[in-house]
């Protein structure tokens, strides 16, 4: 009887043992699904692309069977979020998802991997049925949208690439495949277009050495940080840094972050990039942490992909504890538009953050989709103005209105101010007049490396 009492204990602890372990197996599934997948349209997301890609390619067999990479953007959708916000944006992109979804068969997948950018791929077809297809989706994207009793109109541009005929790898086949959508949108948009190599080439070549190139760079760790000061109005003093990332090209030399970063987000190597110049920031933390604290928030730019990113948190955590060094000496910048996108994940992100320690920043501020009215719910320290109101600055401008009272408003909201791409002493001037605390641009001070910034003799 003992024994038999202990053999249904053993089984039953055995039981118990195989049922949390597959209750931890799905519970992994799902955390490793989120990575891989667009929170809002639960689609695919870039991640997922690079795996699924490997895949369609090593299935190849010397008798390679045509796959279409069908390139969709949204025409103007930019126009949709400003007028009936992104709530309503958001509806109508999960509304096309679903009509999308209806044409699909078993050998091909969409995938989500921008703001209002797709990716179809269509497996053992040809130029033709792309074609076809793409007629489809535009006449479904032409539909109107009803949303909350509004009725949205609205266009697509698609751009086709086929492999292999315009390129044996994922980063030629995207290129190529944007290229030929921006085709589409010179013609007047809502309309489709494939690859051409003697009108798409030139342009797309040069991308594509590019992407090719970054991939190494990435691997090599090719990249470097320059720091541009921030000073405060009143007494011109220093009052810290923005860490601003360079590519150190071994061909074309040091590259700027407007040639390259567009095709970072395209393949996905912005989260590598971004997480690389988080830990390059917190090292130079704890180099200046005891002989340069005047440079201290040292403030680093999160692209939109990082900011949603699942593993942001745990690995600012792991620098934070691995360098030694205070959360608050470390400021994030995202951009407006970023914050914008899903607000209720926006706000959360932050309160984490702030929770962190870290310092928070809205950066380009008045080029999105600007609302104080979402701002006073983000736990954030600082606005940042864009250069655009900068540049025509004059005393009695428009630019003089409108800055005064973006200004004055951020004050109340308990902001501390920051003016972009001051040039010119009358721009610091009237800034001062109107009570923006600091001041940022070349009037002020460029952008160097670390050991000009540690040189430069500041007031």
């Amino acid at each position: 009887g003992l024994l038999l009492v202990t053999l249904i204990c053993i089984v039953v602890s055995e039981l118990r043992v195989g049922l949390r372990n597959r209750q931890l197996a799905w519970a992994n599934q799902q955390i490793e699904n989120q990575t891989i997948q667009d929170n809002l349209t639960k689609l695919p997301n870039r991640l997922y692309l690079a795996e699924y890609a490997n895949l369609l390619f090593s299935g190849q067999s010397e008798q390679q069977h045509e796959i279409a990479f069908l390139y969709i953007d949204l025409d103007r959708f930019k126009a949709v979020n400003d007028v009936f916000g992104h709530l309503v944006g958001d509806q109508l992109l999960i509304q096309l998802t679903t009509r999308i979804h209806l044409l699909l068969g078993h050998h091909s997948k969409l995938l989500r991997i921008g703001g209002d950018e797709f990716l179809l791929v269509l497996e053992n077809t040809s130029v033709a049925k792309a074609a076809k297809m793409s007629e489809q989706i535009l006449e479904l994207i032409q539909e109107s949208f009803l949303i909350e009793g509004k009725s949205i109109h609205i266009s697509g541009s698609i751009g086709i690439a086929m492999y292999p005929e315009h390129g044996k790898n994922l980063q030629d086949l995207l290129v190529n495949a944007d290229a030929a959508m921006l085709s589409s949108k010179y013609q007047g948009r809502n309309t489709y277009s494939v690859f051409n190599y003697s009108t798409d080439q030139d342009e797309s070549k040069s991308q594509s050495t590019l992407i090719n190139d970054l991939y190494k760079a990435v691997e090599e760790q090719q990249f470097v940080l320059f720091y541009q000061p921030k000073f405060r109005t009143g007494d011109r003093n220093l009052c810290g840094v923005e860490a601003l990332i360079r590519w150190n090209h071994p061909q074309f030399g040091l590259l700027g972050p407007n040639l390259f970063i567009n095709a970072a987000e395209k393949t996905g190597l912005i989260i590598q990039m971004g997480y690389w110049a988080l830990e390059l920031a917190c090292q130079q933390i704890q180099k200046w942490q005891d002989t340069h604290t005047e440079f201290f928030p040292i403030a680093v730019n999160l692209s939109a992909v990082q900011f949603e990113h699942k593993q942001l948190f745990s690995t600012l955590e792991k620098l934070f504890a691995q360098y030694k060094i205070s959360p608050q000496h470390l400021m994030i910048e995202i951009t407006e538009s970023t914050a914008m996108h899903h607000i209720d994940v926006s706000i959360r992100s932050f309160k984490r953050l702030r929770q962190m320690g870290i310092r928070l920043a809205i950066d380009d501020f008045g080029t999105g989709h600007s609302s104080f009215l979402y701002l006073k719910n983000f736990a954030v320290d600082e606005l940042k103005i864009d250069r655009e109101f900068i540049k025509n600055l004059a005393v009695g401008s428009k630019e003089e209105m409108i800055l005064e009272s973006i200004i004055q408003l951020a004050i109340k909201l308990g902001l501390l101010v920051t003016a972009e791409g001051v040039e010119t002493e009358a721009q610091a001037e009237i800034l001062t007049r109107l009570g923006c605390e600091q001041l940022q641009g070349f009037l002020l001070g460029l952008p160097v490396d670390e050991q000009h910034v540690e040189n430069l003799q500041f007031h």
